[in-house]
Parts: C-alpha cells; sequence; structure tokens
C-alpha cells in the first residue's frame, strides 16, 4: 500500500493501529496462559511421580530385588525428567515471547503515540494558517468595500457645488486612504495565500505522507514480530522433543529389561526355608501302648534325655496366652527359618560393616586435618580434634563387637543348615510351601521362638487349666508330627518332648499357636505348633499335603 493515498483516513489509520497493538496484547496474554498450562502440566506429572515413589522403608529393599519394581522406578524417574522438560518450554515462551512481547508492547505505544502526536500537530497547524488566510481574505474584501464607498463620497461631494472645498479635499483624502489600506489588504493577502498554498502542498506531499509512512513501517514491524514469535512458539516445543524422546526411549527400555523368570525364581530365593522334606512317616503299632525308638529316617535324630511326664500342679496356666505385643522378632532372627535367619544376618554384617567404614573414613578425614593443625597452628587447635577421634574410636570398637557377635550366630545357623547337595535334591516350590509349614529353626532354651506365648504372670488374663483334661473324653488321633526342637514343657497342661520325636496329634493348632499331642496313652499335653512339623491325615479336617 501507498501511505500518499491514505491522506485523508487520518481517524481510520488511528484506529487500525490501535487494534493491532490489542491484538500483540491478546496473543501475549494466549502465550502467557500456554506456559502457565505447562508450568501446571509439569507440577502434576512430579506429584504423580513423587506420590508413586517408594517409601523409605524395609519393604523399598525388598521391592528393588524385582525387575518390574525397578522398571516401574525407572519409569517414575524419567517421567520426572519428561515434566522438566514442559518446565523448560513455560520458561522458555516466558524469556522468548511472553517478555519480548511486552517490552515491544510498550515501545509500540510509544511510537504509535509519537506519530499521531506529529500528524496532530501538523493537521493543526494547517488548520491554523488556512484560518490566518481566511482572515486576511475577508480583510481585504472588507477594505475594498470601504474604498469603493469612500471613492463614491468623494465624487458624490465633488459633483456638489453646495459642498465647500474643504469638505471635497477631505473626501478626496478619504478615498484615498481608503485605496491604500485596500492595496495593503490586497498584498497581504496575495502574501498569506501563498504560503498557504505552499504550506497545504507541503502537508499534504510531504509531512502527512512521512507520517503515514512510519505508520506503515510500524505496522510491517509489528506483524513480522507477531510471525517470528509464532515460529518461536513452536520451536520451543520442538527443542525440547530429543530430550523428550529419550525419556520416552528409557520408559520402554524400562519396560523391555523386566524378566519375569528370574523375579519368579526371586521371589522362590526369598521365601525359601531351608528345611529338609520330611521323610516317610513309619509304621504305628495301635495295638499296644506307643514306643518310640530311635527314628531311621531323615527327619528323625537320636533322643537324648528321658521324656518327662507332662504332671500337673496346682499353679497358673500361662502358655495360652497370646502375646499382643509382638515385636519385630529377637535380634538373631531366630524367630525365622533357616535360610531366611541366614540372610537377614548376613545383610545385618553388611550393614554394620559399612557403618563401620564410614566411620573410618571420618576418622582418617580427622587424622589429616589434626595433621595439618600440627604443622600449620593458624588453622586450628589440633586439640580441637581429639573428642571426635574419641567418640569415632569408640563408634567403631562398639560396630566391631556388633560385627562378631552377627557373625557367631551366621556361623551356628550354617552349621545347623544342611548340606548343598541335599539342598540342590529339593525343589523350589516345595521349599516356598514348606516355608509356611514351620517358621523357626533354632530353639536353644526358648519356650516361644516366634512371640506367640510368654510364662510372664498377667493378672488380668489369668486362666486355669487344672480342669482343662479333667474328665474329658478320650481324642481320636488326626495325625502324626515330628519334633523339630527340644521343648522342656514346664507349665501345666504342656508335655516335653526331645528334638526328632514323632508323636501323634489330637487338636490342630486353633489360632492361639499350641498343638496338642499325644506320646502314648497316659501322656498327652500341648507343644508349641512352630516346634513341630505336622502331618495330617488325608482324611482329617485341614490335612497337609506336600508336592
Amino acid at each position: 500500500m501507498s501511505s500518499f493515498f491514505l491522506q485523508d483516513q487520518f481517524d481510520n489509520l488511528e484506529k487500525h493501529t490501535q487494534w493491532g497493538i490489542e491484538f500483540v496484547d491478546k496473543y501475549t496474554k494466549f502465550v502467557k496462559e500456554r506456559s502457565e498450562i505447562e508450568i501446571n502440566y509439569a507440577k502434576q506429572l512430579r506429584n504423580l511421580s513423587k506420590k508413586y515413589q517408594p517409601k523409605k522403608n524395609s519393604r523399598e529393599e525388598e521391592e528393588s530385588k524385582y525387575s518390574f519394581c525397578r522398571a516401574f522406578l525407572m519409569t517414575l524417574n524419567e517421567l520426572n525428567d519428561y515434566a522438566g522438560q514442559h518446565e523448560v518450554i513455560a520458561e522458555n515462551l516466558t524469556s522468548q515471547i511472553i517478555t519480548e512481547l511486552s517490552r515491544y508492547l510498550q515501545e509500540l505505544k510509544s511510537e504509535r503515540k509519537s506519530h499521531f502526536h506529529d500528524g496532530r500537530k501538523a493537521q493543526q497547524y494547517i488548520e491554523s494558517s488556512w484560518k490566518q488566510m481566511e482572515s486576511c481574505k475577508r480583510r481585504f474584501e472588507r477594505d475594498c468595500k470601504e474604498a469603493d464607498r469612500a471613492q463614491q463620497y468623494f465624487e458624490k461631494m465633488d459633483a456638489d457645488i453646495n459642498v465647500t472645498k474643504a469638505d471635497v479635499e477631505k473626501a478626496r483624502q478619504q478615498a484615498q486612504m481608503r485605496h491604500q489600506m485596500a492595496a495593503d489588504s490586497k498584498s497581504d493577502y496575495a502574501s498569506y495565500l501563498q504560503k498557504f498554498n505552499q504550506e497545504q502542498n507541503e502537508h499534504y506531499y510531504t509531512i502527512i505522507p512521512n507520517i503515514f509512512q512510519k505508520l506503515q513501517d510500524m505496522e510491517e514491524r509489528r506483524i513480522e514480530r507477531l510471525g517470528v514469535c509464532m515460529k518461536t512458539f513452536s520451536d520451543v516445543d520442538r527443542q525440547v522433543l530429543p530430550i523428550v524422546g529419550k525419556c520416552l526411549d528409557g520408559m520402554t527400555k524400562a519396560a523391555e529389561s523386566i524378566e519375569p523368570k528370574t523375579d519368579s525364581k526371586q521371589v522362590v530365593e526369598s521365601y525359601k526355608s531351608g528345611f529338609e522334606p520330611p521323610g516317610d512317616v513309619e509304621f504305628e503299632d495301635y495295638g499296644q501302648a506307643m514306643k518310640r525308638t530311635v527314628s531311621e529316617t531323615s527327619l528323625s535324630n537320636s533322643r537324648e534325655g528321658k521324656e518327662k511326664p507332662a504332671g500337673k500342679s496346682k499353679g497358673k496356666l500361662w502358655p495360652f496366652i497370646k502375646n499382643k505385643n509382638k515385636g519385630s522378632g529377637p535380634e538373631d532372627f531366630s524367630h525365622l527359618p533357616p535360610e531366611q535367619r541366614r540372610k537377614k544376618l548376613q545383610g545385618k554384617i553388611d550393614e554394620i560393616n559399612k557403618d563401620i567404614q564410614k566411620e573410618m573414613d571420618q576418622r582418617d578425614a580427622l587424622t589429616k586435618m589434626k595433621d595439618v593443625y600440627v604443622k600449620n597452628p593458624q588453622m586450628g587447635d589440633p586439640a580441637s580434634v581429639d573428642p571426635r577421634l574419641a567418640e569415632i574410636g569408640q563408634n567403631i570398637e562398639k560396630l566391631q563387637f556388633e560385627v562378631q557377635k552377627f557373625e557367631g550366630w551366621l556361623a551356628e545357623v550354617e552349621e545347623r543348615m544342611p548340606s548343598k547337595s541335599d539342598t540342590h535334591r529339593r525343589s523350589g516350590f516345595y521349599e516356598t510351601q514348606n516355608s509356611t509349614t514351620v517358621s523357626n529353626n533354632c530353639a536353644q532354651d526358648r519356650e516361644s521362638p516366634d512371640g506367640s506365648y510368654t510364662e510372664e504372670q498377667n493378672s488380668e488374663t489369668q486362666v486355669k487349666f487344672d480342669d482343662e483334661f479333667d474328665d474329658e473324653e478320650v481324642l481320636p488321633t488326626i495325625g502324626t508330627c515330628k519334633a523339630l526342637y527340644p521343648f522342656e514343657g514346664h507349665n501345666e497342661g504342656t508335655i516335653s518332648v526331645v528334638e526328632g520325636e514323632l508323636l501323634y496329634v489330637i487338636e490342630e493348632d486353633k489360632g492361639d499357636g499350641w498343638t496338642r499331642v499325644r506320646r502314648n496313652e497316659e501322656e498327652e499335653g500341648y507343644v508349641p505348633t512352630s516346634y513341630i512339623e505336622v502331618f495330617l491325615e488325608t482324611n482329617a479336617k485341614g490335612a497337609m499335603t506336600y508336592i
């Protein structure tokens, strides 16, 4: 377009340029809202990733063993990085578009205001010049009329014979003066007219076209700037695509790293108990009183010590009261099966060794610092390090004592565990099932390895068992069991057993941690369920089978 053809469209151009500024402001708001959406989206993604991150507890260590858990964690981390790219988009939109357009918008408003101010000023000037020219024209017209009237009056006076010569002379002078004023007004009018024509020509052919050209340039720059910003709008997204692609590739790689077979083997490795499968059950002659001999099966060991009859006393019996305050188990993990106990002890030893290494690293660092202080006393007092060194030394001694204690328990467990040749003959699936049958491997003078009962007296929960077995009908046998550990059975209602002994089961565990067994027709009582391995008959309720 040519600005020359818009010299009479000053008001329309003013409206159009104002609309252009409003459009820039509207586009700036659009980009700002898009940036806020990206920030909120990134925040939601980060919160989602944080919400499903594994908690800092023992369960986290357990989950990290499985490939699908590790894959999910990798996906969460990649999602967090993915959210970071949306934050980058928001930052770039703000710095490259929003900030730039906001600054440019102020410049555009200032420039537009300046151009239209110049245009209005030029318009006012030409209008003022027109008024001056019109004023000179009217004065010239008025003076001409006055000169004509004065001339006519003089001629009238000169023709009248009754008028004195002095009056005639006065009329003539008045007419000459009026003619002179008209001539002067004509000269002024001609001068102002020439000046106005020049100014009007300059106004419409130079000043106004220049102002309109500046407005045209301003409008073109505005449109060009919008185009650049719209291109930047898409480039900001395109710049993060490579990193977004890497995040998505990381998620794909995490999914492909899942190994079902390895995870299933890990389940077997985690839950195998370390107990040997039971041997054949010996034939028991029900025609005569049951007398145990040394078992030749893989389940039996030589009986040690004499059997203690379960006599009655007048005391109270507390082993059947459940301990509601179960803790995490003994320090030596004796409440766990052998294989699980071995793993826990080894893990504890590794953990303590790490702590020892940390303390030793601190000690070495402090020792070097002390040497520096000795060589350069101005840097510090060497004696100020001694209390901390002494404290670290004590910590190391305590930790080393702990390691020795746990190593002793570990050696004890490894001695009691079956040999590797026997272990290899067991199937992983059987070990997993067997671990639910037996929950303890070492009882060493304990009455309750799993914390299921206690012999401490409690005035609120005392229960009498004096009449527990009085006038009670003889219960039928529902299976057999093998004693895994020795049990003294000091309390009334219990029966003492030795490791490897086989007994009859006459009543299953009802949830209190005790099973009722019988040795012969005269000796029967309760033993801890965790001390025996039960083999129920197939036709008995809750019969236990092995695969």
